[in-house]
């Protein structure tokens, strides 16, 4: 067993954990010694234009921290299901003993004109970026009060500092995020549970390089590609790069999980190369 590391002998809960930022969260939290619990829905969604993360995605986010040497459940179970969440964090704390670090990650991401939305888009995104954060932390705090507190990290986004075009229902969506996590601040501050949020910018995954943000920011090309994207995204920004990697969301993660900021509950930490200021 490891006992050096920013986290060590901590046992992270992490959902949208099979790719992207969340597989990220998982490797480098296992790198500095946590044990991993880590949950995916890895089903599609109808209503977006991406493919979302398979089982196979899921394993590989296993093999990865395996790797490490630290020790790692996953689940697959989405956010939108109280009771899938609710059975998880119990499998967490049976298996490992406790629940430290949240990383409340998973989300989804669409592009239309605010009137053009459809139904099912707006609430697909709500129910899985807001009302499924909201879920995960119904899921864990309790579990969490049981054994002394822990660190909860919830992803917003740095839409949330800027009236950003076409993304109307993510931007609420990350919104409520915010007032979600100053509200849980408030009321578990005294009982040992920091909750802080991280606002990424722009993040190289799959959800940026979807054709639906590649006409966003190419309407007038045919057929944009990711070298377009970056020619474009990279001018919006005050550091002139296009887009940040999962690793540098990842590194704000385990700052807000470690004992590092043992007294910091109730903020918000943009990783945006200063778009919200450019």
């Amino acid at each position: 067993m490891h006992t050096q590391g920013r986290v060590a002998e901590k046992v992270a809960f992490i959902t949208g954990a099979a790719r992207g930022q969340g597989r990220s969260h998982a490797l480098r939290l296992a790198q500095e010694g946590a044990d991993i619990y880590a949950t995916d829905a890895c089903e599609d969604i109808a209503s977006l234009t991406y493919g979302m993360a398979s089982e196979e995605d899921l394993k590989e986010t296993a093999r990865l921290v395996e790797a490490t040497g630290r020790r790692i459940i996953t689940r697959k179970v989405d956010v939108r299901d109280q009771a899938g969440l609710d059975a998880a964090a119990a499998d967490a704390v049976e298996q490992f003993g406790r629940i430290d670090i949240v990383s409340a990650n998973a989300g989804i991401c669409g592009c239309r004109p605010t009137i053009d939305l459809t139904e099912d888009e707006w609430q697909d995104m709500i129910d899985v970026n807001l009302t499924g954060v909201w879920k995960t932390t119904k899921a864990v705090i309790p579990r969490m009060l049981e054994t002394g507190g822990g660190s909860i990290v919830l992803t917003s986004s740095v839409v949330t500092y800027s009236g950003s075009r076409n993304v109307a229902h993510y931007n609420a969506s990350k919104h409520g995020v915010v007032g979600l996590m100053q509200t849980l601040a408030a009321e578990y501050g005294g009982q040992g549970i920091r909750v802080n949020a991280v606002h990424p910018g722009n993040v190289g995954t799959d959800m940026l390089f979807s054709e639906s943000t590649l006409r966003v920011f190419c309407p007038d090309l045919e057929n944009p590609t990711i070298e377009d994207l970056r020619e474009r995204a990279r001018h919006r920004n005050v550091m002139d790069l296009a887009w940040v990697e999962p690793e540098d969301i990842t590194n704000a993660v385990l700052w807000l999980a470690s004992d590092e900021a043992r007294y910091v509950t109730g903020v918000s930490i943009p990783v945006d190369c200063g778009l919200r200021i450019s």
